[in-house]
């Protein structure tokens, strides 16, 4: 509870947010690392606070990304053996110590979620958002898989998924499957910005929570 507490306060005035999903262990001269951080950028020129698992890799490409175009940037990162040390391109980070609260954080705020190249953790984290939108629990929000050969595997399995009937049809059209950066933020500005009316707010502070609004975020 008291980490779910944790993050609650700490991400209140986050805004609206995209969620990049994607693997720790690209570094900076890498292709998905190259876009990952155009994918940052350009989500911080539509609006978004980007949000991230808040590691190296993927994760630390959107949040840079978004860092030097002067938006938002945050990120949920988990105590990990190995591999996951925060990294610096974050204006407000939480370390959680299990991942499935860290899952809510990282579904809560966000309206788009991009998925880039990774394994089981990415997988697990696009499955269970998949999941959850298409049982309703929550909303139709825009998904954006992001490297078509990479992720080839995963849409033919999806296929025989339909051929079986262990999914419907209409399940595939839950997310858009592009090498394109430009698609891709075309596809949530139309599927989330204009259909969530989505606007900056001015968010006031939960005295209850002692949250402050003053130093939180940059303008």
């Amino acid at each position: 509870m008291f980490e779910f507490i944790k993050g609650f306060r700490a991400f209140h005035f986050v805004g609206p947010c995209v969620t990049v999903f994607g693997s720790a262990r690209f570094d900076e001269d890498h292709i998905y690392y190259k876009t990952a951080r155009e994918v940052g950028k350009r989500l911080t020129e539509i609006g978004f606070t980007v949000m991230t698992g808040g590691g190296p890799g993927i994760m630390e490409a959107a949040n840079r990304g978004a860092k030097e175009a002067g938006g938002r940037s945050v990120g949920c990162n988990i105590e990990l053996e190995f591999e996951q040390s925060h990294n610096p391109y974050m204006d407000k980070w939480i370390t959680f110590k299990y991942f499935f609260v860290r899952k809510v954080l990282l579904l809560k705020y966000s309206y788009a979620f991009v998925v880039l190249p990774g394994g089981a953790g990415t997988m697990d984290e696009l499955f269970e958002t998949l999941t959850l939108i298409q049982t309703k629990k929550i909303s139709g929000f825009p998904v954006v898989i992001m490297g078509k050969d990479y992720w080839k595997n995963l849409t033919e399995l999806l296929e025989d998924f339909v051929k079986n009937k262990t999914i419907s049809p209409e399940d595939l059209k839950l997310f858009i499957l592009t090498d394109s950066v430009e698609d891709a933020i075309a596809h949530i500005q139309k599927s989330a910005v204009e259909k969530y009316k989505l606007v900056k707010k001015k968010f006031k502070p939960l005295k209850v929570l002692s949250e402050k609004t003053k130093g939180r975020f940059p303008d």
